[in-house]
């Protein structure tokens, strides 16, 4: 049985709230909920809806009730679900309403005190007023959501958070949001303090955030109230706006469902682009353990403008700020030169190799400021962001390509008579082209490298890298080659390509040794070649013959 000390009903009462629903059955019922433009809204908390789902797991329904009006007659409410039902006139009835239910035989667990708690605390566990069994109160949390965050100390957040997570750290960003335009919503989410593990990030899991409707629950992982890439959130929003049907677990995908992600996805935006502000220190923590996601958000996402947003999540180390220090988007840009209307970046495993790339020595050369992309799927998701703020997002190795369709120069570093004279460079680059073969596409001369003496380059360096590492088969460098045709541009003065020139007529065999060599290294330092164990045995070549001179 279930009793409650509220104001209790009239005969009238019993008859319009139970009877209507008893004669007509449930098809009846919901043909005409479904013609109500406001039933979905209001359905959460009518007595008459939770009512009738007693006959699923009951033979026969009584309910006692008596009217709060001193001198009121209690009442006897009878029904089997049949359509039919009795109503007569009791004695001993407390105010209030009692509802007691004889159970069907296969619906027994229904009166274990352990299946009523988990009921209880599963779907009412928030409401507003105290719900007792056997005497013990159950609905002991309060819903954090509906208060006025000032009044919320920081111990409730915890003590919530654990039950909202089922975990035992401690939230390290706690956001909550209230607002009635353009919708109703009452929320509050939480960022994990414990790093996500690989699994996390990678498995097809949900949204963590519990669906509420005037503290009723509706779904207890609402998959569809964020966007994927929010999934590592833990929290609860609350809408009275949010259309529902009978069945708490169907939540209706509807433009409303889709305002109200957009809605969110941008408060939680704008959340963590001001803690980045307030707190840089511990927003770096934050992106460090949680940037795949915003990576993953940016590649998802179809909207150009939505991608923009999530990118101002994002954080490099940049050449024009020392090691360590990570910068954003929007900071590049307020740093740009006027006229310019790129923004750069170099992606390398670490800042040492990206300083000592062929690819920065050449924009260096430029003055231009270069972003470090170090995470591996960084590369891909500029290739997705593409622009930011009308800026072109380019690579520095597509930029190098490019600069040569418009004929840019460049002053050379080293004097004309420390560089080889053209036919010689010609003679040099026509007896390259014999021994690469269909490895390259083309050989020229660049004055853009000091230290190196050469480097690779292709129109879409990104793009082919991640075709290159996307194919299941091992390909052969004439099979890349053709793929990539790729540039190999030499600086004519570098003792290595000088003595090149020299060794190419007097030692042809130790010449393409070198050559082949210092072909692999631009491969290297260009991210083709993932693979360098083929070239072992060339090394061991080369540096015997190095030796043979001592």
């Amino acid at each position: 049985s279930l009793q409650d000390t509220g104001i209790g009903m009239t005969k009238e009462e019993l008859v319009s709230n139970l009877g209507t629903i008893a004669r007509s059955g449930s098809k009846a019922f919901l043909e005409a909920l479904q013609n109500q433009a406001e039933a979905s809204s209001k359905i959460i908390g009518q007595f008459g809806v939770g009512f009738y789902s007693a006959f699923m797991v009951a033979d026969r329904v009584d309910v006692f009730s008596q009217c709060a009006e001193p001198g009121s007659t209690g009442y006897k409410w009878c029904s089997d679900g049949s359509g039919v039902f009795e109503i007569a006139e009791a004695k001993g009835v407390r105010q209030g309403t009692k509802i007691v239910l004889h159970l069907k035989d296969d619906c027994k667990e229904f009166a274990s005190e352990d299946r009523v708690k988990e009921v209880v605390t599963k779907y009412s566990n928030f409401v507003s007023f105290p719900i007792f069994l056997n005497g013990r109160r159950l609905n002991t949390l309060q819903a954090l959501w509906m208060m006025d965050p000032k009044e919320i100390s920081e111990w409730q957040h915890e003590e919530f958070y654990r039950y909202v997570a089922q975990a035992y750290d401690k939230p390290r960003y706690v956001v909550h949001y209230r607002t009635d335009a353009p919708l109703n919503i009452r929320s509050v989410f939480y960022v994990p303090e414990m790093k996500p593990s690989m699994f996390d990030v990678s498995r097809e899991m949900g949204s963590s955030v519990a669906l509420y409707s005037r503290k009723v629950l509706i779904q207890t992982k609402a998959t569809d109230i964020l966007p994927k890439w929010l999934r590592f959130l833990r929290g609860v929003v609350d809408s009275e706006d949010i259309p529902l049907n009978l069945s708490r677990e169907l939540l209706q995908e509807s433009a409303l469902i889709r305002k109200l992600r957009d809605v969110l996805q941008r408060r939680l935006i704008k959340f963590f682009v001001d803690q980045s502000k307030k707190e840089p220190e511990k927003y770096s923590k934050f992106f460090e353990d949680y940037g795949l996601f915003m990576r993953e958000g940016i590649v998802t996402t179809a909207e150009q403008d939505v991608k923009e947003d999530i990118a101002k999540l994002l954080r490099y180390e940049s050449s024009a700020l020392p090691a360590g220090q990570q910068t954003s988007l929007q900071d590049y840009a307020s740093r740009m030169k006027a006229g310019t209307r790129n923004i750069y970046y170099l992606c390398a495993p670490n800042r040492h190799l990206a300083e000592h790339s062929p690819y920065f020595e050449a924009m260096r050369k430029k003055d231009m400021e270069v972003l470090f992309c170090f995470e591996q799927f960084d590369e891909l998701t500029l290739l997705h962001l593409r622009e930011f703020d009308k800026k072109k997002l380019i690579s520095v190795e597509t930029d190098i390509v490019v600069d040569h369709y418009k004929e840019e120069k460049f002053e050379d570093s080293k004097p004309a008579s420390e560089r080889l004279p053209e036919k010689q460079a010609e003679d040099l680059m026509s007896w390259m082209r014999n021994v690469l073969g269909q490895r390259v596409t083309n050989i020229k001369v660049t004055p853009r490298l000091d230290t190196h003496p050469a480097m690779i380059t292709v129109l879409e360096m990104g793009a082919a890298r991640h075709f290159l590492r996307t194919q299941q088969l091992a390909k052969s460098s004439e099979e890349r080659a053709q793929i990539l045709q790729p540039t190999l541009e030499i600086n004519a003065g570098h003792d290595l390509i000088k003595k090149l020139n020299e060794l190419k007529d007097s030692d042809p065999d130790l010449a393409q040794l070198l050559l082949e060599q210092i072909y692999d290294n631009a491969m290297i330092a260009a991210g083709l070649n993932d693979d360098p164990r083929p070239m072992i045995g060339r090394l061991n070549e080369l540096l015997t013959r190095a030796l043979e001179k001592h």
